[in-house]
């Protein structure tokens, strides 16, 4: 079976005894999933930064006062000092892939600046770093349960709250996360 894009446009759903602390009780929305390997941005661990310290660092100026109280995510722990933005609204900005369905992946300042100003996405999630996964590795790590999948929601992935996503994802699985095992048995 080819992983070509398997789990693109999915949330990997750490299982309760995954002991990574990057990855810990974490959702994690899979942009690419390839042979090569795959890239996702965790969407439920807010830092210590807000957006309009992001954009203050920056020198971006503000009118838009929408995004200034949001957190930025820890997006994983590859490149931490790099910023990704997923939004909905593909605008015109540089550096922006569609992953899927109007969802979209920006690396550019360019929209940041707009954000600012009033002229970019209506939502939008700003993180920090990226998980990374080599070739296979994360097709190993499903078959060893350390993950569940399921398409991802955008109700999930911009409206509910950062400590609500975990069990959110899981429960469109029609499941309650605290209650699984990761006993796996093999026939």
């Amino acid at each position: 079976m080819s992983t070509e894009n398997h789990f693109k446009n999915h949330f990997l759903i750490a299982m309760p005894t995954l002991e990574d602390p990057n990855f810990s009780q974490t959702i994690t929305y899979i942009c690419e999933h390839s042979a090569e390997g795959a890239m996702g941005i965790v969407v439920n661990r807010p830092s210590d930064l807000t957006v309009a310290q992001v954009f203050n660092h920056l020198e971006i100026p503000m009118i838009d006062d929408r995004f200034t109280q949001q957190m930025v995510l820890h997006g994983g722990p590859v490149q931490v000092e790099r910023g990704f933005v997923l939004h909905r609204d593909s605008g015109n900005w540089d550096s922006t892939v569609e992953i899927q369905d109007g969802i979209y992946l920006s690396t550019s300042k360019e929209i940041l600046a707009a954000m600012a100003q009033g002229h970019g996405p209506e939502k939008a999630l700003i993180a920090l770093g990226y998980a990374g996964w080599g070739a296979g590795q994360l097709d190993d790590e499903m078959a060893n349960n350390a993950w569940l999948s399921v398409p991802a929601s955008d109700s999930i992935l911009f409206d509910v709250p950062y400590e609500q996503r975990w069990h959110a994802a899981a429960k469109l699985l029609g499941v309650d996360i605290s209650l699984l095992s990761t006993q796996a048995g093999h026939a």
